[in-house]
């Protein structure tokens, strides 16, 4: 009986002591890092594996290092043209010195999140909604740096920064609406313009090249009536060529100066008898 009660006595301390051990065991991930306190006082990092801490002495602040994506909530946003919208993003961090994300900022997520609420009402309110709708990849980057700057001190790295929705005036959308519509008929009109400057340049070639070859202009004279017959029951009555060519010669002939001066000395004569 006392050898049972002398091996109770060696036992129970045992006990305690591998239930304090197991106490003070930790195991850190791949991904992340322990803060350790001791008495309140920061001692150290653990990296992944197995740790122990003092019971009771020691603390451990467990800090996950992958990279976060958080949700920034729309924003109502008055750009520099005076124009109200409500801009949506997402961002992009994690960290990367685990002791600064727990002594630096009492909540790194948070605080993280409300100052890139901040940063977005800040940076569009300075650009025009042009900009803000043409020029995304910029304002991104812009954000970006921006936002890493200002969590830096706290051991967070901004890796990037995503405008997702720009949510528009119903009368803001009609106008942009009319502009594209109005851009559009704009490219049409030139377009159609250029071609016809082009035809016409064709044109006076092709007209340069026949007036060489009287046979060739006889040649296309024919071929424009048999395409004008083709289309259906038509009457041509055909004109020789020679025959416009007189015409035109007639009409076109410049009138002798002598005729001219006889002209203008009937109509002296006419006006010296009345």
């Amino acid at each position: 009986m006392n050898e049972l009660f002398g091996a109770l006595g060696w036992l129970i301390p045992l006990g305690v002591l591998f239930l304090l051990f197991l106490s003070g065991v930790r195991i850190v991930t791949e991904y992340q890092n322990g803060v350790v306190f001791r008495l309140g006082r920061y001692v150290g990092l653990k990296r992944a594996g197995f740790r122990w801490l003092i019971p009771f002495i020691e603390r451990m602040v467990i800090i996950d290092l992958r990279t976060v994506a958080r949700d920034v909530p729309p924003q109502d946003v008055i750009t520099k043209d005076n124009v109200s919208v409500k801009v949506s993003a997402v961002v992009y961090f994690r960290v990367m010195q685990a002791d600064k994300a727990v002594l630096q900022v009492e909540d790194y997520l948070y605080a993280t999140s409300q100052i890139a609420q901040t940063t977005l009402r800040a940076i569009l309110g300075q650009v025009e909604l042009d900009d803000l709708l043409s020029q995304r990849e910029r304002i991104n980057h812009e954000l970006q740096q921006v936002l890493d700057a200002r969590t830096g001190p706290w051991g967070i790295k901004v890796s990037n920064v995503e405008v997702k929705h720009i949510d528009l005036p119903l009368e803001m959308q009609r106008a942009i609406a009319r502009q594209a519509e109005a851009e559009r008929e704009r490219r049409a009109k030139i377009i159609a313009a250029e071609g016809e400057h082009q035809a016409a340049e064709k044109l006076a070639q092709a007209a340069d090249v026949l007036s060489r070859n009287p046979a060739t202009l006889q040649l296309r004279y024919l071929q424009t009536l048999v395409e004008i017959t083709g289309g259906g029951n038509h009457t041509i009555l055909p004109i020789p060529l020679e025959l416009l060519r007189a015409f035109g010669a007639v009409t076109a002939r410049p009138i002798p100066a002598e005729e001219t001066r006889e002209e203008d000395e009937d109509e002296d004569a006419s006006h010296g008898l009345s």
